[in-house]
C-alpha cells in the first residue's frame, strides 16, 4: 500500500517518549494529545492522564510547554473532580485569533456512559481553570460526545466530534465522527456524519477523527479505528480523504500505524506545523505491559503546501 505525498506516515521507531505512562499495566495511560504553537515558538501540548477503572480513570487533563517539542514543563492541570466528571478524555487545545487560548474538555457524566464537551478560555495556557467552563456539546440520551478536533480558517470554526450511541450498553463503545461549523467555536451547527467504520474491515467497530490537514484540493484526516468491541482502547491509525471536510472516506483498506507492543494501540495522532515548515506529530501508543505512553516524531523541512488550517 502506498500514499502520495504529502501524507505523513508515522513510524514508531522514529519517535521518542514525551510523557511516560503514569503507572505499569493496563489502564495506566498518558496520551490523547492535542498540540498548538504559541507566539514566538513555544509548543503547547494538552493531554490526558488515566488510571484503571475503579482507580480514577481519566483523572486529569494536563497542559505543558516546550521549546524543543520533546521536553515539556507542566503549566496547568485540570482534574475530573473540578469538572464534576467521572473521567476526562482527550482535550483539544487551540489558540484563538485574538491571542487568547481555548481548551475543549471531554467529560464523562458519573454513573453513565454519557459524555459531554466543555470549553475553557484563558489569556494564556497557564491560566486555564475549570471554574470558567461552559458546555458546548452536551450530548443527549441517544449519544455521548467526546474527543473533539477543532480548527479555524477562512472566518469559520470547523469541528470533528466523536459520537457514541447510548441506546444499548453493548453498543456504547461504537464510534462515528460528525462534522459541525460555528462562528465563535461555542455555538455549533447540528453535526452531520462525516466518517464511519467500514463493515467487515479493520475499522468496522468505529472511526474517530484525530487530526485533519488540508491543501488546496483535499482534506486528509488521521483517524482511530478498531475491528471489534474487544479492541476498545487499543485503536490503530488510518487515513481518510475528502474534498469536503464534512464528507471523508477511508483510504487504503488497512491501518497505517500500530504499536509493536501490547495491544498495538497507536491513536490520537495530532500534528503541528513548525516555523521552519517542518512538522511534529504526537500520538499515544501501547507498551508491552499494557500501559500507554505519549510519543512524538519530527518530520523536518517539509513542503508547507499541506496545512492544519
Amino acid at each position: 500500500m502506498s500514499f502520495l505525498p504529502p501524507i505523513l506516515i508515522p513510524t514508531y521507531n522514529r519517535s521518542v517518549v514525551v510523557v511516560p505512562a503514569p503507572g505499569e499495566g493496563e489502564g495506566h495511560w498518558a496520551g490523547a494529545p492535542s498540540a498548538a504553537l504559541g507566539e514566538d515558538g513555544p509548543i503547547y501540548l494538552a493531554y490526558r492522564l488515566r488510571r484503571p477503572v475503579g482507580e480514577g480513570r481519566g483523572f486529569a487533563n494536563v497542559v505543558a510547554q516546550s521549546m524543543d517539542g520533546e521536553h515539556f514543563t507542566t503549566v496547568a492541570t485540570l482534574t475530573s473532580e473540578e469538572f464534576g466528571a467521572e473521567s476526562l478524555e482527550r482535550p483539544c487545545l487551540v489558540r484563538l485569533h485574538d491571542g487568547r487560548w481555548r481548551l475543549y474538555v471531554s467529560a464523562a457524566t458519573p454513573g453513565t456512559k454519557h459524555w459531554r464537551i466543555d470549553a475553557v478560555d484563558a489569556s494564556t495556557p497557564a491560566e486555564f481553570v475549570a471554574s470558567n467552563r461552559r458546555i458546548v456539546f452536551p450530548g443527549d440520551r441517544a449519544y455521548g460526545v467526546k474527543d473533539p478536533v477543532m480548527q479555524f480558517w477562512d472566518g469559520v470554526w470547523h469541528g470533528w466530534i466523536c459520537f457514541h450511541p447510548l441506546e444499548r450498553d453493548d453498543d456504547a463503545d461504537r464510534m462515528e465522527t460528525r462534522y459541525a461549523t460555528s462562528h465563535d467555536g461555542l455555538t455549533w451547527s447540528s453535526p452531520t456524519v462525516t466518517l464511519q467504520g467500514t463493515l467487515g474491515s479493520w475499522d468496522a467497530r468505529g472511526a474517530r477523527v484525530s487530526a485533519v490537514v488540508r491543501d488546496k484540493t483535499q482534506f486528509v484526516a488521521y483517524y482511530d479505528g478498531r475491528e471489534d468491541r474487544e479492541s476498545n482502547t487499543e485503536e490503530v491509525t488510518g487515513i481518510a480523504r475528502g474534498v469536503d471536510p464534512g464528507l471523508l472516506r477511508a483510504q487504503g483498506g488497512t491501518p497505517i500505524a500500530r504499536s509493536p507492543f501490547g495491544g498495538g494501540a497507536f491513536r490520537y495522532v495530532t500534528i503541528i506545523d513548525l516555523p521552519d515548515h517542518g512538522r511534529r506529530m504526537y500520538y499515544e501508543t501501547s507498551r508491552s505491559d499494557g500501559s500507554h505512553e505519549l510519543r512524538t516524531e519530527l518530520f523536518p523541512s517539509l513542503s508547507p503546501t499541506l496545512s492544519r488550517g
